[in-house]
């Protein structure tokens, strides 16, 4: 993209790259004419992510490496947009999963992934993390990433949202992820809504040191009528390209549902997944941290769960 990206495979040595595709050298010259946006000048320290369990099936899938992203300059991955960062190795994949948290379809997801003792990472959206961060909550826990995907979904290329109106959608986000989790942020991975990159928020996510997922294949889960549709979309695109990045959806019951054949699908025909961890976390902006609890009217205090709230002394 605009500047070198790094990515450090876990236990090996650095890989360095650098992007330097026309689109991208375009944006790097805007980004240097523009003011970076007001935050703290320390720099967040890298943030310990919670281990994956102990794998307790020795035919599952798992987890075939690890890359640890640097995403100072705001990287782009996936070549449906980005076309400088080709990392992955013949028969690697990256699970990706928009649009969650969500009632039962996450946590079914989360339990397909667990099976199989794999991982990927989770482009949530705000609201819905506000809707439902104990399930958020337990995406963290079970050692996944978590990216963001704007606070409501909102469309970045919808010429009525004003430049405002549009970092608002991405900063609310992140302060909504991190709200979720009681305070832990979020890594510096952002999707965005279908896939339409409007330049200058391109350029503005670069300034914030934010990486910027596509992907390689779209399983078109949401459009899909059933499970099997997912899973057979997904592996005619697989077969052509023989690796990527996928897209689907926690949020969509089908996905749900085709995941554990999926999976067992991926393990069969060779394929390793790819987890990708953030060199640091991103750092939201007080404003936006703020204007969260106060247009959102979100709890400031305590977020005990109810077990420890509520006990049942007789029935």
């Amino acid at each position: 993209m605009r500047v070198a990206a790094g990515l450090i495979v876990a236990g090996s040595l650095a890989v360095s790259m650098l992007a330097s595709g026309t689109a991208w050298a375009q944006a790097q010259r805007t980004a240097a004419a523009a003011p970076a946006p007001a935050a703290p000048a320390a720099q967040p320290a890298a943030q310990q992510q919670p281990p994956r369990p102990p794998c307790m099936n020795p035919d599952a899938l798992g987890v075939g490496r690890t890359v640890e992203i640097d995403t100072t300059g705001g990287p782009g991955f996936g070549f449906e947009h980005f076309k400088e960062l080709d990392f992955l190795r013949d028969h690697e994949v990256v699970l990706t999963f928009d649009d969650g948290p969500w009632p039962e379809n996450t946590p079914a997801v989360l339990k397909a992934l667990a099976d199989q003792c794999t991982t990927g990472i989770f482009f949530s959206i705000g609201k819905h993390a506000t809707y439902y961060p104990e399930i958020l909550k337990q995406v963290y826990n079970a050692g996944h990433t978590i990216g963001t995907h704007t606070w409501s979904h909102a469309t970045l290329t919808n010429k009525k949202l004003t430049e405002d109106q549009r970092k608002e959608e991405i900063e609310k986000g992140i302060s909504a992820m991190k709200w979720a989790l009681g305070g832990v942020s979020p890594a510096p991975f952002f999707r965005f809504p279908a896939l339409q990159h409007p330049p200058e928020i391109v350029t503005y996510l670069g300034t914030r040191n934010i990486g910027i997922f596509s992907c390689d294949l779209d399983s078109f889960d949401f459009k899909a009528r059933n499970a099997q549709q997912v899973i057979d979309v997904t592996f005619k695109k697989l077969d052509k390209l023989g690796k990527g990045i996928i897209l689907m959806h926690d949020f969509h019951k089908h996905t749900a549902e085709a995941l554990p054949e999926l999976l067992r699908r991926l393990k069969a025909e060779g394929y390793k997944v790819v987890a990708m961890r953030a060199k640091a976390p991103v750092q939201s902006l007080p404003q936006y941290d703020e204007e969260l609890l106060k247009d959102a009217k979100l709890p400031t205090v305590s977020q005990r769960p109810v077990s420890s709230v509520v006990t049942t002394v007789s029935e």
